[in-house]
């Protein structure tokens, strides 16, 4: 049919069809060629996989490996029975070591193009699957696609949740964390995860399914921890301002800060508590109870209160009365800090949320503790405490903080800390102070201006950028400025307005009765000052009307703002700017109209900010290209010139 339809459009005594139809048939054509071509593929596949010869079998299990990535020819292949054909090699358990690892690696790829059910699998071949699991000696690559088997069968099926649970348990998988290998122990995270989600609420709740030893004990709670599953039920998990047992942790919290009677019946020592603790404890002085009602964190952030409190009692102690101390704008204020930094502990960890194919990130760490969650939360409320001090913050600066210290944790942590004391002694090299080394580095070399090629090109750049910053001052003076009148007695709200002439020649200036709201014409300033007359500028307190005013000198915001001429004769013309950014315009505007330097810090901010531009304007082009340090050497003369064209 495709034969017929293609002779018709190139067939001389029919009409032709438009080229969008051309085109569409040889888009047809094309398909059909990938088609056929994916399908024959797929039968020489499916007949070598089944050779006698050893190694003839074993390229055929690679060459279907790679192949089975693509989705055409992964339905072709599924279409001759060949997921039949591989749980059959599997069940089998002929094929061991290269063999079984590149079968599994074609039925792993050709069941993620879910095409295929997970519910279609016989028990043979979960219990086929879980045996090499289970046991203590397997191949890595085997090992590492049996697992990523399991997980897909708990998660894409219920009924097979159940089949492969009554294979495997937690206990069996437990060993394998406590190998080097960081995809296997990833795997069976993932493993015991889907496990995990599939579960029913009360197996949830089981700490130890089976009877093990101590250590193992010990790894399967850091297991638990490290999933998260208990931690999201308390994150999810709001408090009921009403609960008493939940109230009497707070009344616990304020006793051990404060070595108080806090019971919560006795009405005596009401007020006490609510003068020395809800400081540090709550936003909400009547009820600290409705700090934990949101959720997230929930009761989450309470526990690692009350395990800080118990556990670490002297720097728990130490924080609460350090800033029950300190200044109300400048305390750290303890309850809210605990909520969001646990929050941002969540994010971080990624709690509460499903388990990602996509994310690599593995933290040995969580492996060291039976209570790991709860001793990274003392280690970061310490943290959070010290970059408090360290900022000088206030309560307006609380969000800030909470960014430089989550900033500070990302940095430990992408340093992969094998236990927790080293990731406290990463930290304790990120203060605040380092932080900001490391963020002006960081932005430097992200740059790339510290090569040869690029200092070349800034040099050459720079002139054309100061051009462009004095032209701009010079317009700015052109539109001249309403300066204010100081008397020897005291301030009187006189006016007097000065403005650079179009042609830069001359200043105009005249006193004015009131603040213009616009530009002054030249016309209504009656004094001019040439500017082939102007010998110097002079700022601050060598100006002479900062030396004449005794009562100024002592007014550092006016000496700041204070600049004079210097033209003929000794004379000036004296100036105070009305603000910084005017005195800097005017500053640079002079000093550029008698060819000096302009010096402000004002203009160093326009050079560096227009410079930044100009950089990253021109080598836009050059994004992902290795600029070399050195430029290329100069090619050796030719030995003649007869190439050179002769134009007579």
């Amino acid at each position: 049919g495709l034969q017929t339809k293609c002779s018709f459009v190139f067939s001389p005594q029919k009409k032709p069809l438009s080229m969008l139809y051309l085109h569409q048939y040889l888009f047809v054509c094309v398909s059909l060629s990938l088609f056929l071509l994916q399908y024959q593929t797929a039968v020489q596949l499916h007949e070598r996989i089944q050779s006698s010869s050893m190694d003839a079998k074993l390229e055929a299990l690679k060459d279907l490996a790679n192949a089975s990535r693509d989705i055409t020819f992964a339905q072709e292949f599924i279409n001759l029975d060949g997921i039949s054909l591989l749980t059959q090699m599997v069940e089998s358990g002929t094929d061991f070591g290269d063999l079984l690892s590149f079968t599994l690696t074609a039925f792993v790829e050709l069941m993620d193009h879910g095409i295929v059910s997970w519910d279609t699998f016989s028990v043979a071949f979960i219990k086929k699957i879980a045996s090499y699991v289970n046991k203590s000696a397997m191949d890595t690559a085997v090992l590492q696609r049996s697992l990523a088997i399991l997980e897909s069968m708990v998660l894409n099926s219920q009924d097979l949740y159940h089949k492969v649970a009554q294979e495997i348990t937690i206990g069996q998988l437990i060993p394998h964390l406590q190998g080097t290998d960081q995809d296997i122990q990833t795997y069976t995270i993932a493993v015991i995860n889907a496990l995990f989600l599939k579960a029913p609420e009360e197996k949830r709740q089981v700490r130890l399914p089976i009877p093990i030893n101590d250590e193992m004990a010990h790894q399967l709670y850091v297991l638990q921890v490290l999933t998260f599953n208990l931690l999201e039920d308390r994150m999810m998990t709001k408090m009921d301002p009403q609960d008493q047992a939940q109230r009497d942790i707070i009344f616990e919290l304020r006793r051990i800060a404060f070595d108080v009677e806090c019971e919560p019946n006795n009405s005596g020592s009401i007020e006490k508590r609510k003068s020395i603790a809800f400081l540090c404890f709550s936003q909400n002085h009547v009820n600290p109870a409705v700090d934990f009602t949101q959720i997230p964190p929930g009761m989450l952030a309470l526990d690692n209160m009350l395990y800080f409190a118990k556990h670490h009692q002297d720097a728990y102690i130490r924080i609460v009365l350090e800033n029950s101390s300190r200044e109300d704008k400048h305390e750290c204020p303890f309850g809210r800090s605990s909520i969001e930094l646990t929050k941002m502990l969540c994010e971080i960890l990624k709690v509460g949320e499903l388990p990602s194919e996509n994310c690599h990130d593995f933290h040995p760490m969580f492996f060291t503790h039976d209570r790991s969650f709860e001793e990274f939360f003392c280690i970061c409320i310490q943290l959070l405490n010290k970059t408090w001090k360290e900022m000088r913050a206030t309560s307006e600066d609380f969000n800030k903080v909470m960014q430089v210290v989550r900033e500070q944790i990302m940095r430990a942590l992408t340093l992969k800390p094998n236990s927790l004391d080293q990731f406290k002694s990463r930290l304790q090299n990120l203060s605040y102070t380092e932080i900001l080394k490391i963020r002006q580095s960081e932005r430097m070399n992200q740059e790339d201006f510290q090569s040869r090629p690029i200092l070349e090109l800034r040099e050459k750049i720079q002139p054309e950028i100061m051009e462009l910053i004095k032209q701009q001052r010079l317009n700015r003076l052109c539109e001249g400025t309403c300066f204010r009148k100081i008397s020897s007695r005291r301030r009187q709200d006189k006016f007097w307005y000065c403005r650079l002439s179009p042609n830069h020649k001359v200043l105009h200036y005249g006193d004015l009765e009131e603040s213009p709201q616009g530009e002054v014409p030249h016309d209504s300033l009656q004094d001019k000052l040439p500017v082939a007359d102007i010998k110097a500028v002079i700022t601050g307190k060598d100006c002479p009307h900062m030396k004449e005013k005794g009562a100024l000198k002592q007014n550092k915001e006016v000496l700041e703002l204070a600049f004079s001429v210097l033209y003929e004769s000794d004379e000036y013309l004296n100036f105070i700017a009305p603000d910084k950014h005017e005195y800097c315009v005017w500053t640079d505007g002079l000093n550029a109209l008698l060819g000096k330097e302009m010096t402000s810090d004002y203009t160093k901010s326009d050079m560096d900010t227009l410079l930044s531009m100009e950089m990253k304007l021109r080598l836009l082009d050059l994004e992902n290209i290795q600029i070399p340090e050195a430029p290329p050497p100069i090619p050796k003369e030719p030995s003649n010139y007869d190439f050179v064209y002769d134009c007579n």
